[in-house]
């Protein structure tokens, strides 16, 4: 019996090496399978996106409507996360509108083998489907980083990012070698098109899978929020918008606006520099391997240096309508190789930033908020090469300017980030 007045020795459970790597598996499995659905939904996006240029050329598109298209495109799949962020966050749907984005993309696509064939009305269900494939981009991508975080953390969210990306880089590059393929054994675009049906299935299959085996984590911060009894402040979130999440977000618009869609470097591919369609995807695969190595690169030195590694990225912007635009085609096989890290290094390293800068209920928000200020400058920077395309000094002269202005921005955000 326990004698009166004396306490019996109290056992505090222990975690077991098991159940961590039980839990560990598991997140890995929930991370592989998110990169798994991202691998096979880009072999579906970015196969088709350098062929979005000379689809339109061959329906009788401007450079300047390429452009405004590409550039719309682009924007739009950053921009209109400004809403599906907050949304996101609002109603804790995440799985709602991950499902919703890539039903969207998966459905787009494809669909673009029937716009030549339908006459008067072709071009403009082209640049329809366009836009619906990346404002797909925008349903999903906060909502889905949000689930990726969650399910990443208890290995860390640094390689469970990186896994992802690497398997998402993957698609992005097995796409563009699948529609050469096809490009060269039939040489019809609308075929082309029509292939990326296959990997659009194994993508909403892989991902209906997934669903039943990640929960959404909003079910689970609201089973956290306090009780009733509890302070009512405490359960708000700390604002999103701080001095130095905006400084970078506006250097975000600047280098965004100097950042070329590959839309129109494809459409200077095949107008200017003559070179054959069924090798732009292949180009386009050459600089999806370039940002892999700049998104590897990049967070490694992010992990040791902060966000000073995204000094680099307004020195490659500047550099890619010099190159990407020019008549010789070494100089423009280097402009896409160039344009493909500086791609990479601005898809890796932002996340990581904005995880890093905004806590951990508003980082759906901060992403659409962040996103926002890309799209607008990635609508801007459209506008700005279709109309200086055929004035080449005046557009590098414009992008140089602008990086110039992101330099100085992104000082000053780093400088009040380390503050904060």
């Amino acid at each position: 019996m326990e004698r009166p007045g004396r306490k019996l020795p109290v056992r505090t459970p222990r975690r077991s090496a098991g159940a961590s790597a039980t839990r560990g598996d598991s997140a890995w499995g929930a991370v592989l399978g998110f990169g798994l659905v991202s691998l096979a939904a880009d072999v579906v996006s970015d196969g088709a996106r350098p062929l979005a240029g000379p689809l339109l050329a061959q329906l009788g598109a401007s450079a300047l409507l390429v452009g405004l298209v590409t550039g719309g495109a682009e924007a739009a799949a950053q921009g209109l996360r400004l809403v599906f962020g907050p949304w996101a966050d609002r109603t804790r749907r995440y799985w709602t509108f991950t499902l919703a984005g890539y039903a969207l993309t998966v459905i787009s696509v494809p669909l673009l083998a029937l716009a030549p064939v339908t006459g008067a009305a072709s071009l403009v269900l082209a640049c329809t489907l366009i836009l619906g494939d990346r404002v797909g981009k925008a349903v999903r991508s906060p909502a889905k980083t949000v689930l990726l975080a969650a399910a990443a953390k208890p290995i860390g969210r640094g390689r469970g990012f990186a896994v992802h990306k690497s398997l998402d880089l993957a698609g992005a590059l097995l796409g563009p070698l699948l529609v050469s393929a096809v490009l060269a054994v039939t040489g019809l675009l609308t075929a082309a098109f029509a292939v990326l049906a296959l990997p659009a299935s194994a993508a909403m299959f892989l991902l209906v899978r997934l669903r039943r085996r990640v929960p959404d984590p909003g079910a689970r911060v609201q089973a956290e929020q306090p009780t009733s009894s509890s302070p009512p402040t405490a359960a708000q979130p700390p604002p999103v918008i701080t001095g130095a999440f905006l400084l970078f977000g506006v250097a975000a618009f600047f280098w965004s606006a100097g950042l070329v869609a590959f839309g129109v470097i494809s459409f200077h591919l095949t107008t200017t520099a003559a070179v054959p369609v069924a090798v732009i995807p292949l180009l386009y695969a050459g600089a999806m391997g370039a940002a892999a190595l700049g998104a590897l690169a990049s967070g490694v030195v992010y992990d040791r240096a902060g966000g000073a590694v995204l000094l680099a990225l307004p020195l490659l912007i500047a550099a890619v309508p010099v190159l990407a635009l020019a008549p010789g085609t070494g100089f423009i096989l280097a402009g896409v190789l160039v344009w493909g890290t500086a791609t990479g290094v601005q898809d890796s390293t932002v996340k990581a930033l904005i995880a890093d800068l905004v806590p951990e209920l508003r980082q759906g928000t901060a992403y659409g908020v962040f996103a926002a200020f890309e799209g607008a400058g990635a609508l801007a920077g459209g506008a700005l090469y279709g109309a200086l395309y055929d004035a080449r000094p005046l557009l590098v002269g414009a992008v140089a300017v602008l990086q110039v202005v992101a330099v100085v921005v992104l000082l000053a955000a780093l400088r009040k980030s380390r503050r904060t």
